[in-house]
């Protein structure tokens, strides 16, 4: 009996911290993955994990408010960190959108029940794919469970230095989005100051109606031209906010 209150208590704690992990964290939170599927998988890894991370050096196996709080605290670092691949991707789409005159071209984005635009829904499916062909959703769920030894059960307390982490780590988003469109956008650049050149040299050419297709002709082809190096970027952005979650998580199990 005594083992068996053990099982669950350890089966209780590892569910709450991986639904929280697949709350958030890319690939897995999206919604055309259905509900049920995903409850399934959660509760079968769960199942799985919990008499192995029970048997965990310094693993507190008991039931109680602060050992909820502190897993649920594990899912909501780990899965918001992950979480800000997806928004790099959309910011990126956002600026792209902007600068191939896309802006006010809107879709229901599939991940979540929010309009974006176009390039931003184009550059979150291509940041899915990749990372599904790179098998980072296998390498996803390594480090997943490699959590458990970095944070026993119970032992998390959310700390203020997790939380900055968080924060500085949302404020490099628009560096890595900035970085992700600078190719379109220098070449958006370019075609405005040369188009601009020739309306000087020229006045009587229509050159505010050539504006807008060329630099979307250019911009696109700049953006196919990029998509070579688009999987390398994303797959090393990737790895590097799961190096972020894993040493935010380790130094809040060795504080």
């Amino acid at each position: 009996m005594t083992d068996w209150v053990h099982f669950l208590s350890a089966l209780t704690l590892a569910l709450v911290r991986v639904s929280g992990m697949v709350a958030f964290a890319p690939f897995f939170s999206g919604t055309a993955l259905p509900v049920r599927a995903k409850a399934a998988f959660v509760l079968a890894v769960s199942y799985l994990l919990a008499p192995l991370v029970a048997a965990l050096p310094n693993a507190k196996v008991e039931i109680g408010y602060a050992a909820l709080l502190g897993e649920v605290g594990v899912g909501l670092v780990y899965g918001l960190t992950l979480a800000l691949l997806n928004e790099m991707l959309l910011f990126a789409g956002q600026i792209l959108g902007a600068q191939l005159s896309f802006s006010l071209v809107n879709l229901l984005d599939p991940t979540s029940p929010i309009q974006t635009t176009l390039l931003g829904d184009f550059f979150q499916i291509f940041g899915t794919l990749a990372l599904i062909t790179a098998g980072l959703d296998r390498i996803l769920l390594a480090s997943m469970t490699r959590s458990f030894r970095a944070v026993p059960l119970g032992s998390f307390v959310l700390s203020q230095a997790s939380a900055l982490g968080v924060v500085r780590a949302a404020g490099g988003v628009f560096l890595a989005a900035v970085e992700l469109a600078a190719p379109v956008m220098a070449a958006t650049l370019l075609v405005e100051i040369a188009v601009a050149l020739v309306g000087k040299l020229s006045p009587q050419l229509p050159v505010m109606a050539l504006t807008v297709p060329i630099k979307t002709l250019a911009g696109f082809a700049v953006l196919i031209g990029s998509l070579a190096v688009w999987p390398r970027f994303i797959e090393a952005r990737f790895d590097g906010l799961l190096d972020l979650a894993q040493g935010l998580l380790a130094g809040a199990g060795k504080g």
